[in-house]
């Protein structure tokens, strides 16, 4: 994991990036799927730069964020994910208790993302 500063937002205060990078989009998701809290089966990702991410805000401060991603691609839409078998496939809605759903959206500009990927 690699660290940057980015200044951001109305008072451009200083907001810390930490990255964790993985290897394919199956093993992505399986991370978070496997650190979701009980009873969450549905995730926010996003589609950007040739990039499958997810950058959640750690602590209640949001001045640290965390960001989850992978090369490669994905259309936007609801992705069911089965841990066991480590696959994913779009779907139409969330329909099982028993499975992770990821909802990916391909943002026109993410200028988290932009200003991580310069840095990495």
């Amino acid at each position: 994991a690699r660290a940057m500063l980015l200044y951001g937002g109305p008072r451009r205060k200083a907001v810390k990036v930490e990255y964790e990078e993985f290897e394919n989009v199956q093993d992505l998701f399986a991370y978070l799927a496997a650190v979701a809290p009980p009873m969450k089966n549905t995730f926010p990702v996003n589609a950007y730069k040739g990039h499958v991410s997810s950058i959640v805000p750690l602590g209640s401060s949001a001045e640290v964020y965390l960001m989850f991603f992978a090369k490669g691609s994905l259309e936007p839409g609801v992705y069911e994910f089965d841990i066991s078998s480590m696959e994913y496939r779009k779907v139409e809605a969330v329909e099982r208790a028993d499975k992770t759903y990821f909802v990916c959206v391909a943002p026109k500009r993410n200028t988290i993302a932009d200003e991580a990927m310069a840095k990495i």
